[in-house]
């Protein structure tokens, strides 16, 4: 450990060489790697953390570059993976700690193997799906995470602790109906909104990961950063919910796979993702080379990227694929299905 790197941090007593000392041996998974998980990565690459495990399943867009300051318009031209332009440039910020990019899906599959081994899950996901398998995910391997969202200049953050206090479903026991629900692609958003949940969010980590959970906000916080209000609700223990069908009935609705499809309209994007029905990725080169040029097929070491039917398609190498001018999962199948495969 340099100790000219964290040498401010160091001098801040409550974590010391001895906290500095615990972020070196832990270990994060940050999942979703946009506005949220992005600045979240980069504090926690900064702050020391020894072992990153950066999980997101999209491709950067132009349009990420106004609020994910870890990325670059290179990285955009290179039609890069978020997991892997984030690894490529955490690498930079810090060589000292381990970096682990995963361009992959968060899913029912993978959500235990990937929650099992991290002392800590930060919470950067853009769909609601995604955030009540987390939670059913960290309770049952009994894994602390930090949620956080944020749409327009709204935002919010809570720890949820497994051992000690209530649940993400405590306080919203059921996801909204998407109709009901705003997204950064209907509502836009500002990038302070989602840099102050993310400030939060590594704050809050780097209270548990230096051992001093006594600190920790145990509210539910929101704001608006646009209308100027901030409000908190009590998340300590004695609110955790009796009848919570996650923490106090014991089920895992969204881990079980219940609640999952092998297709996903993706939120406010005007797309669907794709899983495959069974592992093993694709040879990326060689469905190139099937589909040929009337597709205008382009790819790379991480994704292929195509056009069929007015639809474009990227296929990353684990065989998920989004298709880009569709809404019915259905009809997303059957075209992945006719040009992908099986």
């Amino acid at each position: 450990m340099s100790t000219e790197r964290y040498l401010r941090q160091v001098r801040f007593a409550p974590i010391g060489r001895e906290g500095q000392e615990r972020l070196g041996r832990a270990r994060v998974l940050v999942l979703g790697l946009g506005a949220l998980g992005s600045v979240s990565a980069e504090l926690l690459a900064r702050s020391g953390v020894g072992h990153l495990t950066l999980v997101d399943r999209d491709f950067l867009e132009e349009s990420n570059l106004g609020r994910q300051t870890l990325y670059s318009p290179e990285d955009v031209r290179e039609g890069l993976p978020k997991a892997i332009a984030a690894e490529r440039r955490l690498r930079a910020v810090n060589p000292e700690i381990e970096l682990e990019g995963r361009a992959t899906d968060f899913n029912a599959r993978n959500a235990l193997e990937l929650v099992s081994a991290a002392d800590l899950v930060v919470d950067g996901l853009d769909n609601f799906e995604g955030r009540y398998l987390l939670n059913d995910a960290c309770l049952e391997a009994r894994v602390p995470w930090l949620h956080g969202a944020c749409v327009g200049a709204y935002g919010v953050a809570l720890d949820v602790l497994p051992a000690d206090g209530p649940c993400l479903r405590c306080f919203f026991e059921t996801p909204p109906p998407p109709e009901l629900s705003p997204t950064c692609e209907t509502a836009g958003i500002i990038a302070p909104a989602a840099h102050l949940v993310a400030s939060l969010q590594a704050a809050e980590a780097l209270k548990l990961l230096t051992g001093h959970a006594e600190a920790l906000s145990r509210k539910l916080v929101s704001f608006d950063l646009w209308e100027g209000w901030h409000r908190e609700i009590d998340a300590s223990p004695r609110a955790r919910r009796a009848d919570c069908p996650a923490c106090g009935a014991g089920r895992r609705d969204f881990l079980r796979g219940r609640r999952e499809s092998t297709a996903a309209a993706l939120c406010g994007r005007d797309a669907v993702q794709v899983l495959p029905a069974a592992e093993g990725g694709v040879d990326l080169p060689a469905l190139a080379a099937r589909l040929g040029p009337a597709t205008g097929a382009e790819v790379n070491p991480h994704l292929l990227r195509f056009s069929a039917e007015g639809i474009a398609f990227t296929v990353f190498r684990d065989g998920r694929a989004i298709l880009r001018g569709l809404t019915d999962p259905a009809r997303g199948r059957s075209l992945y299905a006719r040009y992908v495969g099986g």
